[in-house]
């Protein structure tokens, strides 16, 4: 069987495990945490290459609920008064002039930093004022004090990230797994930098979804029940 009738068969699979999840009143989100006075947000984070911002696009035209990816570093560029092309520059990585401190400088503040700071704001003003999906830039960890949140995991084997890579960016299998390790990695130092090493980008998800076996639709599925399941909770559905 090809690839597309394998997607097709665990698309319909994921729908009804999606149903199995989340129907039952008992189960779903935790209840005890919730809390009426907090927006019911998703947070997106995800491996390089898996292409979590498709299925961002799926679930905000299912929910009705505003998606945020590229909007927060214009947003962030804004707060700091500065050209979007600079805050891109130090979306989801390290900077250089932080990689080259001396052990004692370490938490000196840097441009990334600063910049960070903007993008941190933006996040919070966004993810306790409204329901809506943030897409990465550590914002399961920056809302981790609006206990509505559900914060999903977008994953992929590494092989499917870097021909999905390869493909959209024309380059061969070799480079595109090098950008693929090399844009996952900074992720991870992202994560560990800015959550102090409190967060990981693998840690604490309420949800890890498989975009290569389940698809988008299947994805959206899935993460759309969750959402559904805690509006219920709140007795806001």
């Amino acid at each position: 069987m090809g690839n597309a009738g394998s997607r097709k068969i665990a698309s319909k699979h994921s729908k009804k495990l999606a149903s199995a999840l989340y129907d039952n009143e008992n189960m779903g989100a935790p209840t005890l945490e919730a809390d009426p006075d907090y927006p019911v947000v998703i947070t997106l984070a995800r491996d390089y290459g898996a292409d979590a911002h498709e299925i961002g696009i799926a679930l905000q035209e299912r929910l009705g609920i505003p998606l945020y990816d590229n909007e927060l570093l214009i947003r962030a560029a804004q707060r700091s008064e500065t050209v979007v092309d600079k805050v891109a520059v130090y979306d989801e990585r390290i900077s250089a002039e932080m990689m080259a401190f001396l052990p004692d400088r370490f938490d000196s503040r840097t441009v990334g930093d600063q910049l960070y700071g903007a993008l941190k704001q933006v996040i919070q003003d966004v993810g306790f004022t409204e329901s809506c999906i943030i897409i990465g830039r550590l914002s399961d960890y920056i809302l981790r004090d609006n206990p509505n949140c559900i914060n999903v995991l977008v994953t992929a084997p590494l092989e499917e990230r870097v021909a999905l890579v390869a493909k959209r960016r024309g380059i061969d299998r070799r480079r595109a797994q090098k950008v693929v390790k090399g844009m996952q990695k900074n992720r991870e130092l992202f994560y560990k930098r800015y959550s102090a090493g409190k967060a990981k980008l693998h840690g604490g998800k309420d949800l890890v979804v498989n975009r290569a076996l389940f698809g988008c639709e299947g994805c959206s599925d899935i993460i759309a029940r969750a959402y559904e399941v805690k509006m219920r909770e709140l007795g806001r559905a």
